[in-house]
This record gives C-alpha cells, structure tokens and sequence, in this order.
C-alpha cells in the first residue's frame, strides 16, 4: 500500500541514464585528485593504458601497506596519501581495515583538500572494488562533508549510489552498502533546502520504495517544504492525504516545513492559512510548534512589515483553539515568545496593542510571555500595569506566575507590590501560596526587614492554607537579636506563644 502511494505523487519515471545530473560526482574534484578529464566521469585514467600499468611484487605491496599504516598512526597524512596513490595506481588496493582508516582519516580533517582526498578515494574504490568500502565509512566522509557546508558534492555522491543501486546493480551483493532510510533522507533533504529541485526530489522519493526504504514524517517535512517554497499547493493537498494513509496521526514535521516554505517565500498570507487548517484538522488541539517555527513566523511578518496581519492571525486562533488548551501550548504564546527570544519584548507588546485595536480578545497566552519578560528584565513598572490590565480583563494568573511577579518585586525592593500581590492570590483562593510565601519571608530575610517579617506573618499566619511553623517566628525573632531589637525580639517570642507555637532550642538560643 505505501509503495502505491509513494508512487502516485511522482509523475516522472526515474532514469539511471541522466545526462543532466547536477552537480556531477567529479565536480567536486576540480582541480581533480586523480586528474580526470571531462569525458571519464565514469572511468579512472588507468583503464586507458592498462599496458603500461606496474604491476608490484608482493614484497612491494607489503612495504607500501606497512608504510600507509605507520603514516596513519603518526598522523603524516601526505605520506598516507602517497602510499594509497602508489597502490592504486598500480591495480593494487590494500587491505578493507586500511582502505576504511585511510578514508575516515581524511575525512576527520575536515579540510577541503583531504575531503577532496576522501570523496575521490570513495569513488575510486566502489566502482573498482567496493567490498573494500565500509558504509559506516561512507557515513562518515557524507557527515564530514555536511558540516564542511559541502552539499552538493555530498548529494552527488549519494545520488550516485542510488543510481547504482537501482540502474546497474552493483551493490545488489554487498546489502550492507544499500543507502539507509538515514541516508535517502539526507539526500532528500540536500534537494529540497539545497538543490531545491523538485525533479531531484522525486527521484529519491521513487527510488525509496524499490530500497524497500518507508519513508517517515521528516521525508514528508521535506517535501512539504520545497512544494511549499514553489508554490505547487496541487502537490501539497496530495501530499497531506499521503500523510494520512501513511498513519501519521501526528502532522507536526508536514504543518512546520509548509510553514518554513512559505515564509522562506514571502507567502506569507498562506503562512496564517497554514496554522489556522492546522488547528481546524486538530478541532483545535495543539500541535506544539517548535520554537524554531515561530522564530521564523514573527521574522516573516516583520520583514513583510504585517504586523497588523500576526495580530489577527493570534485572535483567530484563540477563536479555534480548545478551551482547555494549555496556556504554553498555545499559538499566541508560542509567537509572542519568540518575539521576545528574538529580543523584541517591546514589539511583543505592539503586538498587544494591535489585538486590543482590532477589538479581538487577548489572552493569557499572549499576556503571560510579555509579563515573564518585564520581570526578568527588572521592568517592574511596566509588569505592574500589565499585572492591572490582565486583572481587569478578568483573566486569573497561576501560582507560579505570581511567584514570578513577587520574586521580581522582592529583587527591587518593592515589598509592598509584593505584599499586595499576594493578597490577590489569597483572595483568588489559589491552593498553592507556600512558593510565593517563602519567596517573601526569605526577601525580606535577606534585606534585613525583621519588622516587615512580623507584619506579613501576623497577617498571613490564621490562613489554613498557609503552613507555619515554629521556624518561622525564630527567624524574626534572630532577626531583632542580630539588629539589636531586643524588645522587638521579646514581643514577637510573646506573641508566638499566645498563638500556641512551641519554642525550640533555637529560640532560646536566639
């Protein structure tokens, strides 16, 4: 069933043949290792001249062995090289454990000549005498080339190998060297974010299936992303049903790569097109978009300058979102977040002003990242008003974002804030009060603040929900001791004792 539906995206029979491959395998030679000219792409200098080919004595190939591996173990590449250069020319190889050391050796250098180096080695061996050839070691040489930004050559090579595979055969006796569901994807994700060849593409779709290789979620992200960045939206519907016979229940990779395609493009009314079906196709449940993603919305919008239009985009989505969704998992916060991972908590709140002119409602998904942000920037004016505005749209924080807002008022010194802040939070009956409640007896601890400790304790310490104990009136009353307050300390050690708090070691001690 998944071979049929593979198949029935891609129009284009695959040919082994191609006489427009782009890039060439050789390309990546110039000037070329073995110095190949143009018209042998696909057969080494040697074949031409076979006569004249030395041919080594046993004794020969042992000192050249010998030599290459003690090149290897003292890291004298060039020696290495020369070695390997002076066996191959000669039809000799030497032996798989050496051939593979020579290959992933140079491909651990990571220089543009020894990759060189590597890729020609590869090459070489696989159409003279691949069982020589490891494919951890062909692995090894592509993830090399891949964070050497090297591409092209790297898609080649894989390319080449898929040719192989499915036109000629070759490896049809060495199964372990057959190109890995790891491998396709990587050089499908060369064509469609490199390359960005539909053509391309497809051909290492179609191939996947006679690999007996199932394509996953990010080989449809992949795709998603190119048809995306062409603009064939025909392509894109047939892929989503594709998406679903696969029974990938989770769309996550397929919305995220139509996204980044389309803003890549400049689409970007089809962008909120994107997020909106998703939420439709979810009945509003959440797809937990990564970070990365709405990095990408907020800067497509911005370069476009549409702010109007992320604005609208966060007001149909709470309108779609369900009910209950989590607060962090919504797409108002997602977006707004990464307006202030951008740095840009002030265009964060434009944003919340261009909801509130559109007459849409805002949330706490947009309202909760922006007030994170004043506090741990120290901007307690401004987290104060927002702190007003959301309470006035009567909209209730969770404990932990009063925690936050009181830990920031304790850090200016604003013990008032603080006091006042949680008070609503007692009034809003929240059952978990101790975070916040240690927050401020610990504050005002550390700020030398004995009377305001006793002040907030008497207040609080009738409150069931409030646990204190013993340790906590020791506290102030060392606190009065250590500034000198004596009668301070005496009436606070009284006034535990009216509410029946057993004194302790410490007390006394105190």
């Amino acid at each position: 069933m998944w071979r049929k539906a593979v198949s029935s995206i891609l129009h284009r029979p695959f040919s082994s043949s191609s006489t427009t491959e782009n890039p060439t395998l050789y390309s990546f030679l110039q000037p070329s290792i073995f110095a190949l000219k143009p018209n042998q792409q696909t057969k080494q200098p040697e074949d031409s001249n076979n006569s004249q080919t030395k041919i080594l004595t046993e004794d020969q190939k042992t000192t050249l062995e010998t030599t290459l591996e003690k090149s290897l173990l003292t890291q004298n590449t060039d020696e290495a090289w020369k070695s390997f250069k002076a066996l191959t020319t000669s039809s000799t190889f030497p032996n798989k454990p050496l051939t593979d050391a020579l290959i992933t050796h140079l491909s651990s250098l990571k220089d543009a000549h020894n990759l060189k180096r590597a890729f020609a080695s590869v090459v070489f061996v696989i159409e003279k005498n691949p069982k020589l050839l490891s494919f951890e070691t062909v692995t090894a040489l592509l993830r090399s080339m891949n964070l050497a930004n090297t591409a092209a050559p790297a898609f080649a090579l894989i390319k080449w190998f898929l040719r192989n595979v499915v036109g000629l055969q070759l490896m049809k006796k060495l199964n372990y060297m057959k190109p890995d569901l790891a491998a396709c994807n990587a050089a499908l994700q060369c064509c469609c974010y490199e390359l960005k060849s539909v053509s391309d593409a497809e051909k290492v779709v179609e191939t996947m299936p006679v690999l007996g290789v199932r394509p996953e979620e990010s080989s449809f992200g992949f795709l998603s992303y190119l048809y995306a960045l062409k603009g064939l939206e025909e392509k894109i519907d047939e892929l989503e049903s594709l998406v679903v016979e696969f029974g990938f229940s989770n769309k996550k990779m397929f919305y995220s790569s139509l996204i980044g395609g389309y803003v890549k493009s400049g689409k970007i009314d089809l962008v909120s097109a994107t997020v909106l079906h998703s939420l439709r196709e979810g009945d509003g449940k959440y797809l937990d978009f990564s970070d990365q993603t709405y990095c990408e919305v907020v800067k497509g919008y911005l370069q476009n300058g549409v702010i109007k239009s992320l604005a609208s985009l966060i007001i149909e989505a709470q309108k779609l979102e369900f009910s209950m969704v989590e607060i962090d998992k919504s797409i108002g916060y997602g977006i707004i977040s990464a307006c202030i991972n951008l740095g840009l908590s002030d265009k964060a709140h434009s944003f919340l002003d261009e909801m509130n002119a559109q007459g849409g409602s805002v949330g706490l998904g947009v309202y909760v990242p922006i007030l994170k942000a004043y506090c741990k920037e120290h901007r307690t004016a401004e987290a104060t008003q927002l702190y007003m505005d959301i309470s006035s749209s009567g909209l209730q924080l969770d404990a932990g974002m009063y925690d936050t807002l009181i830990e920031a008022s304790m850090t200016s010194q604003d013990f008032q804030s603080a006091f006042t802040l949680f008070r609503d939070m007692r009034d809003a009956r929240l059952p978990d009060l101790k975070g916040s409640y240690l927050t401020i007896m610990t504050g005002l601890m550390e700020n030398q603040r004995p009377e305001l400790m006793a002040a907030f304790l008497n207040e609080v310490v009738e409150d069931p929900c409030i646990e204190v104990k013993t340790h906590d009136w020791n506290s102030i009353i060392h606190a009065f001791c250590k500034a000198g307050r004596l009668e301070d300390a005496r009436r606070t050690f009284r006034r535990m004792s009216f509410l029946r708090f057993e004194p302790n070691d410490q007390t006394y001690f105190s």
